[in-house]
C-alpha cells in the first residue's frame, strides 16, 4: 500500500480509472437525459448551458449523457478486446515457450506474420468481410493483437521453465500442463498484467478509431468514435460535439496508460533494484 500510495502514477491513473468504472456501472444515475430517446430536434446544436452542459447533437440529444453512456460503451469494448487478445497471447506464448521445436516455430511464424501486418489494416479488413457491429468489432480486435502479448509470455516462460522449482516439479513427475498452470502462469502474470492494463487503452483507441470510419458500434448507439465521426461535419458550427468525445477518449487512455506504468514501476525487480540502490 505504501508503495501504491507513493506512486503518483497509480494515484491519478488509479483515480481516473476508478471514476470512469463508477460511471459505468452507475451511468443511469449520472446521465440527466435517454442518450437515445430523450431528443428534441428544436433544441439541435445547442451549445453548452445551464440545460445541457455539453451541448446538444444535431438530433438535440443531450451530449453529456451520451458521453456518460458512452464510457460504458467504449470501456465494456475494450475490457472484452482486451481480454480476448490476453487468452490468446498467454496460450499461444506459454506454448510456445515451454514446448519448443516445431510449436514454437509454427507460432513463432504466425506472430511475425501478424506483427508484418499493421494491425488497424488487419482489423479493417476483418470488419469489412464480417461488416459493422459490437460483436464483429470485439472479434476483429480481439483476434488480431495478441502478438505482442504472445512474444512477453514466451519470453518469461523461457526463462522460468529452466529454473530450479520447475525441475524440481518435472523431477517429481508432474505433468507438463500442471508445471504450466501451477509453477510457470503464477509467475508471469507480473508483466502480463502491465501489458494487459496498458492493452484497453489501445483496445479503446481502436475500437473508437473503427467507430469514426463507420465500421465500429453502429448510430444510435453512443460510442466515442461514432459521436466523433458525426460530430466532424459540424466542427466549425458546433466544435463541442467533437471536443468532449475527444476529450473522453484522451482521458481514459491517459488514466489506463498511467495505471499501466504505475503496476510495472511496482512489479519489475529491476526498477526496485535500481531504485533501492539509488
Amino acid at each position: 500500500m505504501k508503495k501504491i500510495l507513493r506512486n503518483k502514477n497509480i494515484l491519478f491513473g488509479g483515480i481516473i480509472i476508478i471514476f470512469l468504472i463508477l460511471i459505468t456501472i452507475f451511468a443511469p444515475y449520472f446521465a440527466p437525459y435517454d442518450p437515445v430517446e430523450d431528443s428534441d430536434l428544436i433544441r439541435a446544436l445547442e451549445p453548452s448551458g445551464r440545460t445541457f452542459l455539453m451541448g446538444t447533437d444535431p438530433y438535440g440529444r443531450d451530449l453529456l449523457s451520451r458521453i456518460i453512456y458512452g464510457t460504458r460503451i467504449s470501456f465494456t469494448l475494450g475490457l472484452i478486446i482486451q481480454t480476448l487478445n490476453t487468452i490468446i497471447g498467454v496460450s499461444l506464448g506459454l506454448c510456445a515457450g515451454y514446448f519448443g521445436g516445431k510449436i514454437d516455430d509454427m507460432i513463432m511464424g504466425l506472430t511475425n506474420i501478424m506483427l508484418s501486418i499493421p494491425t488497424l489494416i488487419l482489423a479493417l479488413t476483418v470488419m469489412v468481410v464480417m461488416g459493422p457491429g459490437i460483436i464483429n468489432l470485439c472479434i476483429a480486435l480481439g483476434f488480431v493483437s495478441w502478438t505482442y502479448t504472445c512474444r512477453i509470455a514466451r519470453s518469461e516462460t523461457l526463462s522460468i521453465k529452466e529454473k530450479e522449482f520447475t525441475e524440481a516439479a518435472r523431477a517429481l513427475g508432474a505433468s507438463k500442463f500442471r508445471i504450466i498452470r501451477k509453477h510457470i502462469l503464477p509467475n508471469i502474470l507480473g508483466p502480463i498484467v502491465v501489458i494487459a492494463t496498458l492493452g484497453i487503452g489501445d483496445a479503446i483507441l481502436m475500437a473508437a478509431t473503427l467507430g469514426f470510419l463507420g465500421l465500429g458500434v453502429q448510430p444510435p448507439t453512443p460510442e466515442w468514435g461514432a459521436m466523433l465521426s458525426r460530430g466532424r461535419d459540424y466542427i466549425w458550427s458546433a466544435p463541442w460535439l467533437c471536443i468532449f468525445p475527444g476529450l473522453a477518449i484522451s482521458i481514459t487512455v491517459l488514466g489506463l496508460n498511467l495505471l499501466g506504468d504505475g503496476i510495472r514501476d511496482i512489479l519489475d525487480p529491476r526498477l526496485i533494484t535500481k531504485k533501492y540502490k539509488n
